[in-house]
């Protein structure tokens, strides 16, 4: 029979792994990043809140001199159609297992929409003039800006109405929407920014100028293989659905990664678990601890099946998009959110009796967080319920 992993196991493995317990720290930004695969990108902020809440000491800078000095982290868009940011070295298993495959579906979307729109009869030989003429622009200069390219590249211009006679409708250009193809083929990569580090404001590159060299090329098959191998060493033990979720693929996809991995089936609560086969050790518990993580934390959106460790508070902490607002953990279980006053003080909203000791330790927590903003106010691109009631 498969072995059973408890939940108390599995937030001892959150604990370590993620860096959140106090002696698990990462020593620095591209470490953190590394241990959870890959930091969430959609919102700017959570890139630096995410990596403050595993790295002692960490300032912006630290985490700014990755992305744009050392460049040990590049910004990615990869699974879900999710930007994230990812160790360098890991781009070559990313493209090849995630994002070849949102490439294809952007690529394919965006051209039948410009050719519906009337905006160009062959939409697909407009793409590839547009995206040429973008490398072209980009080729030998320093990272530009889309407003830049826009008023060099004609190609660029034009837009289509999407929402027509909707509240919500309106015109939507078409020359972000040539770089999001490239940026997911890994031609282009999102440099610098210009903006604060809670905005994104970035420019742009070829892939080959920021890091050196072309992103080397993998089949679809090794970086599946890859990512599961790395997100099991990561967030294990894990289901299909888990994985499948997180990869933002199929299942057939998940399926055949896992015919080639040594893993081994665990039980987890009645379903069926997968772990590494080198991973089967049982991890030793650590002490309480308190974690105060930004919205779209890598680890809050870590799994599907999220019972284990958010409890009854889906409704007030996930919008109706399935995207997480600023979560509080006390010892491996979302307990409550966070928000700022107007003073940019962090305050924790608690939604369960955790009890004096937790209580103190988040209020502590609070504090070092209001105290590392400055009076810096963040404001979660996708608030949960509960942050909306403090806005």
């Amino acid at each position: 029979m498969p072995i059973r992993i408890a939940d108390s196991e599995r937030r001892a493995r959150l604990a370590q792994r993620h860096r959140l317990a106090p002696e698990a720290r990462a020593e620095n930004v591209t470490e953190a990043a590394r241990s959870l695969v890959c930091l969430h990108g959609t919102d700017p902020a959570t890139i630096y809140l995410s990596a403050r809440a595993r790295v002692g000491g960490m300032a912006v800078e630290d985490l700014d001199r990755a992305l744009y000095a050392d460049r040990t982290l590049v910004k990615h868009l990869a699974m879900r159609r999710t930007l994230f940011v990812f160790p360098r070295e890991s781009l070559p298993y990313v493209q090849a297992g995630a994002s070849d495959r949102v490439a294809d579906a952007e690529r394919r979307r965006l051209v039948r929409e410009v050719e519906k729109a009337g905006l160009f009869t062959d939409g697909a030989a407009w793409l590839d003039a547009a995206g040429d003429a973008v490398l072209g622009a980009l080729a030998d200069v320093d990272p530009t800006a889309y407003a830049e390219l826009r008023e060099e590249i004609p190609l660029l211009r034009g837009s289509m109405t999407y929402g027509e006679g909707r509240s919500w409708g309106g015109q939507v250009s078409v020359g972000p929407r040539v770089l999001t193809v490239l940026s997911a083929e890994g031609r282009i990569v999102r440099a610098t920014n210009d903006g604060h580090w809670r905005l994104s404001r970035n420019r742009w590159a070829t892939a080959e100028s920021w890091l050196g060299a072309p992103i080397e090329r993998r089949s679809a098959a090794d970086g599946a293989a890859w990512l599961v191998t790395a997100w099991l060493r990561a967030f294990g033990p894990g289901t299909e659905a888990d994985i499948k979720w997180w990869l933002g693929s199929t299942a057939t996809i998940v399926r055949k990664a896992l015919s080639v991995l040594d893993v081994v089936t665990v039980d987890l609560d009645g379903q069926t678990g997968y772990l590494l086969a080198d991973d089967q050790d049982q991890v030793e518990p650590v002490a309480p601890w308190a974690a105060l993580l930004p919205a779209l934390d890598p680890t809050t959106m870590g799994w599907r099946d999220r019972d284990w460790y958010l409890g009854p508070h889906r409704d007030l902490l996930f919008d109706t998009a399935g995207n997480a607002g600023p979560t509080a953990w006390w010892d491996g279980r979302i307990v409550g959110g966070w928000w700022q006053d107007e003073d940019g003080q962090v305050v924790v909203h608690l939604l369960d009796d955790v009890g004096s000791e937790a209580r103190r330790a988040l209020d502590e927590e609070a504090e070092r967080l209001s105290a590392w903003l400055a009076g810096v106010r963040v404001l979660p691109r996708f608030p949960s319920p509960l942050a909306k009631l403090h806005a």
